[in-house]
């Protein structure tokens, strides 16, 4: 047996001892057993080799989570991220647990990273932090390039962003990132709802987080080519 599944056991065994326990209670014991904060962030505390999860929840559901942890290269073939192994009890805990996690640690006194005067300084700065920790970065990729898998959607994939200039303008696209699409169109009508969406970020950000990170997005457009 690994050390991290020893722990595991360890942590579930002590949650009996203590009597029934919530599956986000429980899952919270095994982000601790597998050490998740060496690569992973919520709020001011944990590593920056993965995802921010301090908005995880809001993005995403414990059902695609859970569905994501136990093999995540089938929905990301050039992820880092490591198959666990995960027994679907632990598997649905942890996810459990990273479904609660709506942003609220990015509220606290010392207020959200990207608020801080380094950013302040620099709009563009702030957009892409913001992209970044709020995990926008998990859908539509470093630099808006896209690429994730979303089955059943068109393309199979969650689009690129990175050309968002030439389909939208600026409040068309603040719009858009505010309201979110709850339902992207599927490539087979009579298939499955694709899994993942983008969530009305209206109900977890401020107006002007919303339309820093609509500034980044358009900043990503590639320079035009004159023609002579």
């Amino acid at each position: 047996m690994t050390r991290a599944g020893a722990l595991v056991l360890l942590v579930l065994a002590a949650g009996c001892r203590q009597g029934p326990r919530t599956p986000e209670a429980a899952g919270k014991g095994v982000y601790a057993a597998y050490d998740c904060k060496r690569c992973h962030r919520i709020g001011a505390e944990g590593g920056d080799a993965g995802p921010d999860l301090t908005f995880a929840g809001f993005r995403k559901t414990p059902e695609f989570m859970a569905v994501w942890l136990k093999d995540p290269a089938a929905w990301q073939p050039n992820t880092l991220m490591p198959n666990f192994s995960l027994n679907d009890e632990a598997r649905v805990q942890l996810a459990a647990y990273l479904g609660t996690l709506k942003g609220e640690a990015h509220r606290g006194p010392e207020g959200a990273p990207w608020d801080q005067p380094a950013f302040k300084a620099d709009p563009l700065k702030r957009g892409a932090e913001i992209y970044a920790r709020a995990g926008c970065v998990t859908c539509h990729g470093k630099g808006g390039k896209g690429g994730y898998t979303n089955l059943n959607a068109i393309g199979g994939k969650v689009p690129a962003v990175e050309r968002a200039k030439e389909g939208f303008s600026r409040a068309e696209l603040i719009k858009r990132i505010a309201d979110g699409v709850r339902h992207p169109t599927k490539a087979d009508p009579a298939g499955p709802e694709p899994m993942l969406w983008m969530p009305a970020w209206k109900e977890a950000l401020k107006p002007d987080e919303i339309e820093a990170v609509a500034d980044y997005v358009l900043s990503l457009a590639p320079p035009v080519q004159e023609s002579w």
